[in-house]
C-alpha cells in the first residue's frame, strides 16, 4: 500500500484514541480547551516564526546567499501551522516540533544542506570576451 493512503487511514484512527484517552483522564470541556488552546497558541507563533524566516532569508540575499535553509524552514512552518490547526494530540505534536527552530533545525538540516550543494556549484566570477573598439571607427560615422 501506498504511505500517504497509510498516513490518511492510521492518523485519524490515532488520533480518536488519543481523544478519546486524554478526554477520559481530564474531561471532556478540559479535553476540547486543551486542542483550541493549542490551536490558538500554535498558529500565533507560526505566524511569529514565519516572520523571523522571512527576515533571515532576505538578510541572506542582502549577504548574496543562498537562503536554501529559510525557504525549506517557512515550508516546514506553513506545513506546523496546518498540523497545528488540524484538532489533535498527535498532529500537535509535530507541528510543536516543526515550529520550534531548535527542532526544526535538527529535522530539517541535512535536507538543506543538500539544496546548498546544488545551488553553490556557480563560479565567483563571469567568463567572458571582450574586444577593444578603436575610438576612430567612431568618428568615421
Amino acid at each position: 500500500m501506498n504511505s500517504v493512503l497509510i498516513a490518511i487511514i492510521l492518523i485519524p484512527i490515532l488520533e480518536i484514541y488519543l481523544f478519546i484517552k486524554i478526554g477520559s483522564q481530564i474531561g471532556a470541556f478540559t479535553t476540547i480547551f486543551l486542542i483550541l488552546t493549542t490551536a490558538i497558541i500554535g498558529v500565533v507563533y507560526a505566524r511569529y516564526e514565519g516572520l523571523n524566516t522571512l527576515r533571515s532569508g532576505f538578510s541572506q540575499l542582502l549577504k548574496n546567499k543562498s537562503p536554501a535553509y529559510e525557504i525549506i524552514s517557512g515550508a516546514a512552518i506553513a506545513f506546523a501551522s496546518i498540523l497545528l490547526i488540524i484538532p489533535g494530540f498527535a498532529t500537535d505534536i509535530v507541528g510543536f516540533l516543526l515550529i520550534f527552530p531548535v527542532t526544526r533545525k535538527l529535522i530539517l538540516g541535512k535536507f538543506s544542506v543538500k539544496i546548498k550543494d546544488r545551488t553553490n556549484t556557480t563560479k565567483p566570477y563571469i567568463d567572458g570576451e571582450f574586444e577593444d573598439i578603436d575610438t576612430d571607427d567612431d568618428k568615421k560615422l
